[in-house]
């Protein structure tokens, strides 16, 4: 009796030491990551158990906190003109999670970022006061771009060109993150989810699509650089009716074969000649046009700190000399978003530097101290200074005599660019239309990029001087015009 006594009391022990070392195991070793983990409803409840930090647009919060009535989320998130700037803020729902700054920012917002931490929070494991994003967002300039693109579906973005401080950032048709920020907002998000979730789309950082010709500028850019065009005024001696090179195709232009024949580089970018861009890429081929295009950003994720994902792209796998001639005029493969093509301008507004694009400056604790400061971002030369200024001069032309004559801004000197890009089958869906420009005037400047996917335009009239080329100037004339 005694020895089956003591087995059991050996065997209890054991069980007892076992559950000893599984209570310390998951106390000490697997504590945090538990408490860390994303299904852990705590750490939402936790999220909004206070009012978040706010993010910042000149000075004043477009974000917001309202108490709730609910038992477990003592707050959820609010907006202020929230279509204006979903773009830049994205949501931060209770049921369906955070995006965009919202999202990159999440832990500074909310409280649990272990910089905002004081002793004392330390000492008593409290949740720390909210800290604040404070972007580069111009509230005029971003109206403007808003208020221009409606009854249009499509994007825009501007950029200061000498410190990379993005400036707007809009997208149509856009949506109101407050209707999503509760727990049960299914309704709100099933209505904003229908037809691909188009109304979330971030069209302007993450879609990219054909740029048509705004290309041309990369393009130019290279052969430029690589010694092809050493004059824009000088003939190229590219003919026109042209034959893309391996095929027996004739790719025409818009202007006729007549008015593209034989030109020089400033008026086949003022003419938008098709003949003179594709056959200067079939020359500099797919290499050096792919390291050109790279070092303006393409193929390369971009933090603004919201992810350009995927990223623009110039094709890095082997292509054939008919399709390498293609991507010269922005066709092919290549994509690109309105960043994209702004960060373009910007670099040659710039003089050949391309500073690091951005929409945020400073990121602060609940009393103003500085976490993180953007306002020395990383500049990097991607042109020559001559390269930059022969561009500038082929676009002052296009804006001056050119398909960019609408985007003229009184008492200021713009550039630009025009651009249509085919889309679907034999080109069976409405041409993109692009506007790209920068303009200067009493010590300021800014780039733009302008894409309409969609509007009640005829066909025949889609074109990117006519639609987007407008909506430019009323960006450009909101910054300049301060």
């Amino acid at each position: 009796m005694n020895k089956t006594i003591r087995r059991a009391s050996v065997f209890c022990l054991l069980l007892v030491l076992a559950l000893l070392v599984r209570v310390t195991w998951v106390q000490a070793y697997q504590g945090q990551a538990l408490a860390d983990d994303k299904n852990n409803r705590r750490n939402l409840i936790g999220q909004y158990e206070n009012p978040l930090g706010n993010i910042i647009v000149g000075g004043q919060a477009i974000t917001g906190s309202t108490k709730t009535s609910g038992k477990d989320f003592g707050y959820k998130r609010t907006y202020v003109d929230g279509p204006l700037y979903a773009p830049i803020t994205g949501y931060s729902s209770q049921a369906y999670g955070t995006t965009m700054l919202e999202g990159v920012y999440k832990n500074i917002l909310n409280g649990s970022d272990t910089r905002l931490k004081t002793v004392m929070d330390t000492l008593t494991n409290k949740r720390a006061d909210p800290g604040n994003v404070l972007t580069t967002i111009d509230r005029d300039v971003q109206k403007a771009t808003y208020d221009a693109l409606q009854g249009k579906q499509g994007a825009a973005v501007a950029i200061d060109p000498a410190t990379g401080e993005i400036l707007a950032v809009v997208n149509n048709p856009s949506y109101d993150p407050g209707r999503i920020t509760g727990a049960n907002d299914e309704a709100a998000w099933k209505e904003l989810s229908a037809d691909q979730g188009k109304a979330m789309e971030n069209v302007a950082l993450r879609k990219p699509q054909a740029p048509g010709s705004t290309f041309k500028l990369v393009t130019l850019a290279a052969a430029i650089e690589n010694g092809l065009v050493t004059s824009i005024d000088a003939p190229t001696g590219i003919p026109a009716p042209y034959t893309i090179p391996g095929t027996r195709t004739n790719l025409p232009s818009e202007a006729g074969d007549a008015a593209c024949n034989n030109v020089s580089a400033r008026t086949a970018l003022k003419l938008s000649c098709n003949n003179v861009f594709a056959e200067l890429a079939s020359k500099l081929g797919q290499d050096k046009m792919r390291a050109t295009a790279e070092k303006l950003g393409f193929n390369v994720q971009i933090d603004t700190p919201v992810r350009t994902n995927p990223p623009s792209k110039y094709p890095a796998k082997k292509m054939s000399i008919d399709q390498v001639a293609q991507t010269g005029i922005g066709q092919f493969d290549v994509q690109a978003t309105p960043l994209q093509i702004a960060m373009v301008t910007a670099a040659i507004e710039n003089g050949g530097k391309l500073v690091a694009p951005h929409m945020v400056s400073e990121v602060t604790d609940s009393d103003g101290n500085t976490l993180e400061s953007f306002k020395n971002p990383k500049s990097q030369e991607v042109m020559s200074a001559k390269t930059a200024s022969m561009l500038q001069d082929a676009m002052r032309t296009v804006a001056t005599e050119g398909g960019g004559k609408p985007a003229q801004v009184a008492g200021a000197e713009v550039g630009g660019k025009t651009g249509t890009a085919q889309r679907g089958v034999n080109n069976n869906i409405p041409p993109l239309a692009w506007f790209t420009s920068y303009g200067k005037s009493g010590g300021k400047q800014i780039a733009v990029a302008v894409m309409i996917e969609n509007s009640d335009t005829d066909r025949s009239e889609i074109g990117g001087g006519k639609l987007a080329a407008p909506i430019a100037q009323k960006m450009m004339a909101a910054w300049l015009k301060k």
